[in-house]
């Protein structure tokens, strides 16, 4: 892990950015202001808040720690609880429920279909980030997974994109075009607004995504023009597939086990600032079992597949690197502003099985013989499929509890990193403000010059942004883009939550919630281990207040059918939800009683 002293940093250069940015239009014969900075975006597909460096973990990511000691670490900054939700809002800047991503396209409930704003894919009442990133004369580019739309007005190339390579589908072989089920068998790409009938040679998603992207900054490189590079990688999603070289970096580090490993990072986190002392660990989930009562072969099991994940991480920061490289080369790094997070919680849910089916479906036959590389040596291969499953996800999200799909903060809220020509905080410096991916776009748009239209193309009314710029807080000038009135708020597969100030309302279907709103002071208790809206009624129905005004202004429409609705009422998927006591019950933690040795004795004749 990296030493993060904090710095001080000279902002005369900056502030003179700054100015020439945000001054009023100068007398024709003054001085032509400095070059508007570039933007690289760096998306991790289920990248948990603990899985960097920088954040606390174990996992080296030298590439992405170093934007973090040369940027601000954001520890407050929040996300969708789904991978195309939060894609569609960083791009539209508009509520899911208004931009067509009211629910992921393979959920869409009965009672959502045909429904206005939750079309499946990014919809044509809003207009994109990268479109008015292009019309004020950046060039556009992106690769890796979309996840917003396959039809030809849909792809990135309809949407702003003026260069692309890019994964259609949720998620896919890292090694090839195999999807995961029966029909559709083959996953979709797109290069530059056309639909690929194979792969380049030797692909391998992240470093082809990474080869493609510094192509396309090269093509156009010294013509004047700054670049909006949107970096979408597929890693860390399941499969858990990467080279053999970057397989065996962490063999036995986690054969200890999922609870001393969270331990751990709480620790660093702690010893960095990323989290205040006295921060308690989320419960860990009732239904996974302490990794004490595993056999040593089980743990190392497991832990292989926690040691595949952590390899596809540091991957992952490699090829960052090999961007960061290139732009210092050709003379760009240091006009360039990176932005660095995570799309959602940690992925905790088997979704092979939930793909697969049971035996003799079509699905399951599909997964035996496209899928069949069970053998743990061949983890990782073009075949495999390993996921990290719902205990190393909590490590992933440490110290939160739950993980991707939930509105609890393991569903929702992310590590981010900020760092570049507009960041005149101290270098290094962590800042605890509320964010959202939502800020993103009017941030961007504030710095490249470019304004929020009120129409589209078509005289339609736009939707207003929802998110606050953060141009005053990356100046310094202040701490927060939001005041203690501003709220936050969510829906997702029936699970909801608002955020405002230190406090959270949320509801989530049983047993993972209690099928009932509850409250948590977020601030003191981050784990949300103590449901207060009993001992707060006044606080409880201000916030539901909030929900209630959220869920009308942006067309809510809680679906009557989803991905959870069978957990409740049958226990055969998961046991009944009971506390975690440490230590409970003694039956499973009693050692061998060894005598004291001056009493030991062979029997008696």
């Amino acid at each position: 892990m990296a030493d993060f002293n904090v710095t001080r940093v000279s902002v005369a250069l900056i502030a003179g950015l700054h100015a020439a940015l945000f001054a009023p239009d100068a007398p024709a014969q003054a001085q032509a202001p400095p070059q508007r900075p570039n933007v690289v975006v760096i998306l991790g597909d289920d990248l948990g808040f603990a899985d960097l460096g920088s954040f606390g973990s174990e996992i080296k990511t030298p590439n992405l720690d170093n934007l973090a000691r040369e940027g601000v670490r954001f520890a407050n900054f929040y996300t969708h609880a789904s991978c195309s939700p939060t894609r569609s809002i960083l791009l539209s800047g508009v509520d899911t429920h208004l931009n067509g991503l009211g629910n992921m396209s393979e959920w869409t409930a009965p009672n959502q279909r045909g429904a206005v704003g939750y079309e499946g894919y990014l919809n044509k009442n809003v207009v994109t980030l990268p479109q008015l990133m292009k019309d004020a004369g950046y060039h556009t580019y992106m690769v890796g997974k979309w996840h917003m739309g396959k039809q030809p007005d849909q792809i990135p190339a309809a949407r702003g994109f003026e260069r692309d390579f890019s994964l259609l589908d949720g998620a896919g072989s890292y090694w090839d075009m195999t999807n995961f089920t029966a029909l559709t068998p083959k996953s979709v790409f797109t290069e530059d607004g056309r639909y690929l009938t194979s792969l380049p040679k030797d692909y391998y998603a992240t470093k082809t995504y990474t080869d493609k992207m510094i192509s396309y900054i090269d093509a156009n490189h010294g013509d004047g023009k700054p670049f909006f590079a949107y970096v979408a990688h597929q890693a860390p999603h399941d499969p858990y597939h990467l080279p053999k070289e970057w397989r065996s970096r962490h063999v036995g580090d986690y054969d200890k086990g999922w609870e001393a490993v969270r331990q751990e990072r709480l620790k660093r986190q702690i010893e960095l600032g990323i989290m205040p002392a006295g921060t308690e660990l989320a419960e860990r989930m009732w239904f996974v079992a302490d990794p004490i009562v595993f056999a040593p072969m089980s743990r190392v099991v497991l832990g292989r597949k926690m040691e595949l994940y952590a390899g596809l991480v540091e991957n992952m920061d490699y090829h960052v690197g090999r961007l960061i490289d290139h732009l210092k080369k050709i003379g760009e790094y240091d006009n360039t502003i990176f932005i660095v997070f995570g799309d959602n919680g940690a992925e905790g849910t088997d979704l092979f099985k939930m793909m697969t089916g049971a035996p003799g479906t079509a699905n399951y036959l599909f997964a035996a013989i496209k899928w069949s590389q069970t053998n743990i040596n061949a983890w990782g291969n073009p075949g495999s499929y390993v996921g990290y499953g719902p205990m190393w996800a909590q490590v992933s999200m440490t110290p939160f509890s739950q993980y991707k799909g939930w509105t609890a903060e393991g569903g929702i809220r992310n590590a981010l990193i900020v760092s570049g020509p507009v960041v005149q905080r101290a270098k290094g410096s962590i800042n605890n403000g509320l964010m959202h991916v939502a800020d993103i776009m009017p941030t961007l748009l504030s710095i490249a010059g470019a304004s929020y239209p009120k129409t589209n193309a078509d005289g339609q009314e736009l939707p207003a942004l929802m998110g606050k710029p953060w141009n005053d807080v990356l100046a310094g000038r202040a701490e927060s883009p939001r005041t203690d009135q501003d709220y936050l708020a969510w829906e997702i597969f029936g699970n909801r939550a608002v955020r405002q100030g230190d406090w959270k309302l949320r509801w989530q279907f049983r047993p993972y919630g209690t099928g009932d709103w509850e409250l948590y002071n977020v601030t003191t208790d981050p784990g949300e281990r103590r449901n207060v809206a009993a001992q707060n009624p006044e606080k409880f129905q201000a916030l539901l207040a909030l929900w209630d005004s959220y869920a009308k202004a942006n067309n809510v429409i809680l679906p009557n059918r989803g991905p959870y609705e069978t957990l409740a009422p049958r226990y055969d998927q998961l046991p009944v939800r009971v506390p975690v006591d440490e230590g409970f019950p003694a039956l499973i933690y009693q050692r061998q009683f060894v005598p004291p040795a001056d009493m030991l004795a062979e029997p008696k004749p």
